[in-house]
C-alpha cells in the first residue's frame, strides 16, 4: 500500500492533519505513507514516525521565476508524480495543483475537494465535503469518513530532536517555572495591542512571580514589534526572539505552564504539547482554528465568535458582529479592532483561573 497525501497551506495547517496520519498507520501499519507540503512547512512533519517520505515545494522560489519558467517548473513537478505508482492519493487542499498531481498520479482511489471545473471533479474518485463550521482537525478525517475507516484517535503530534531539545536547555539555565509568550503572528492583523501584550507580561512576571519567556520568528518585522512591546514592559522576560527553529520551539513550549498568543501555528504547537493555551482570535473563528485539546473527541467550539473553551485551552474572543469576518484587518488597515480593545482585567482573571486549575 502506497499513499500520498498533500497539503499545501501554512505551517499550523500542516500540523493540523497529523491526526489523519495516525490514523492511517494504525489501519495500513506496513504502508509507504508520503506527505507533500509548501517548503518551510515540513517541521510539522520531520521526525514523525508514521511518515516514510516528506516531499517539498518551493512556492517561493517557483513564484520569482518568469510565467514560462514558473508554468515548465509546476509542470515538472506534478509530472514527477506520475510513475509513483500510489495507491491512495489525498488532497486535502482546496487547490487546482492537489487534484492534478492526483489526476496524474492514476492513484485508484483520489480523494479531494471539487470544483466548478468538470474535469476537476472528474479527477478525484472521491469529493470532500465542505468545512461549514466544523473544526479543521475534524475536517482533516473526512478522508477516513469517504472510506469507511474508523477513527481511532484525533491526536495533533509533533516531535523533535535531542538536539532541539539540548539547544532549549542550555537557554534556560536557571529557569525551571516559566511561561511561553508568543505575541506576534507574522500576519500582524492577528496581534493584540502592544500596551495590553506588555501589561500581560508584567502582570506575569510581577503579579503571578513566573518568568516569561517570549518567542517570534526571525521575520524583521515581527522582531520590530517584539521590541516595540518589550520597550513598554516594567519587567524583564527572557527573549528568545529569532533565535530559535521552529523544533526547538516546540521543545521549549512543552516545557512552559503556559502558553499566551495570538493565532499561530506556535498556538497549534502548543495544544499539541498538551501546554494550556489562552489565545486572542479576532478575524480567525475558532470554530475552525481554536487550539484542539488532545484530550478531547469533539471540539468545544461551538460558536464563530466570543469566549470559548476546549477543555484545558481558552479563546479570549470579543463578540462584534463583524467577527470573524477573515479580512486583514479593518478597512485593509491590517490593524484589526477587534482584539484593539480586549478587556485586560477579564484576561488576567483567566491566567489566574489556568495557574490555579494546574494545581502547582
Amino acid at each position: 500500500m502506497k499513499i500520498l497525501l498533500l497539503k499545501f497551506r501554512n505551517i499550523g495547517d500542516v500540523l493540523l492533519c497529523t491526526p489523519l496520519v495516525s490514523n492511517l498507520r494504525h489501519h495500513y501499519p506496513n504502508a509507504q505513507i508520503e506527505f507533500c507540503v509548501n517548503k518551510e512547512t515540513e517541521a510539522m512533519l520531520t521526525l514523525n514516525p508514521n511518515i516514510n517520505r516528506i516531499i517539498t515545494y518551493d512556492r517561493v522560489a517557483i513564484k520569482s521565476l518568469t510565467r514560462i519558467k514558473r508554468l515548465w517548473r509546476e509542470f515538472q513537478f506534478i509530472r514527477s508524480f506520475k510513475k509513483e505508482n500510489y495507491d491512495l492519493v489525498i488532497n486535502l487542499t482546496s487547490g487546482d495543483r492537489g487534484n492534478l498531481i492526483a489526476w496524474i498520479s492514476n492513484a485508484p482511489t483520489r480523494i479531494g475537494y471539487s470544483n466548478k471545473s468538470w474535469f476537476f471533479r472528474k479527477s478525484l474518485t472521491h469529493e470532500l465535503p465542505k468545512q461549514e463550521l466544523r473544526h479543521t482537525v475534524d475536517a482533516s478525517l473526512d478522508p477516513l469518513r469517504l472510506l469507511n475507516i474508523p477513527i481511532t484517535n484525533k491526536l495533533v503530534e509533533i516531535f523533535w530532536s535531542p538536539e532541539d531539545e539540548k539547544a532549549i536547555s542550555s537557554e534556560l539555565t536557571n529557569i525551571k517555572d516559566f511561561i511561553h509568550i508568543h505575541p506576534v503572528s507574522r500576519w500582524l492583523f492577528k496581534c493584540i495591542s502592544d500596551i495590553t501584550m506588555a501589561q500581560i507580561i508584567d502582570y506575569c512576571q510581577l503579579n503571578m512571580g513566573l518568568k516569561v519567556v517570549i518567542t517570534a520568528s526571525e521575520d524583521k518585522f515581527e522582531l520590530e514589534k517584539v521590541n516595540k512591546i518589550l520597550s513598554l514592559t516594567k519587567s524583564k522576560p527572557l527573549n528568545l526572539s529569532g533565535k530559535l527553529s521552529l523544533k526547538e520551539t516546540a521543545a521549549l513550549n512543552n516545557k512552559a505552564r503556559l502558553f499566551i498568543g495570538v493565532d499561530t501555528s506556535i498556538m497549534h504547537i502548543s495544544a499539541s504539547n498538551n501546554v494550556p493555551v489562552l489565545a486572542f482570535f479576532g478575524p480567525s473563528g475558532a470554530c475552525h482554528w481554536g487550539p484542539w485539546d488532545n484530550s478531547e473527541v469533539r471540539s468545544g467550539y461551538s460558536m464563530i465568535k466570543g469566549f470559548q473553551v476546549m477543555g484545558m485551552h481558552r479563546v479570549f474572543s470579543e463578540s462584534r458582529l463583524c467577527q470573524p469576518c477573515g479580512k486583514d484587518g479593518c478597512n485593509g488597515s491590517k490593524i484589526s479592532d477587534c482584539l484593539m480593545s480586549l478587556d485586560f482585567e477579564k484576561i488576567k482573571s483567566n491566567i489566574t483561573e489556568m495557574l490555579d486549575e494546574q494545581n502547582y
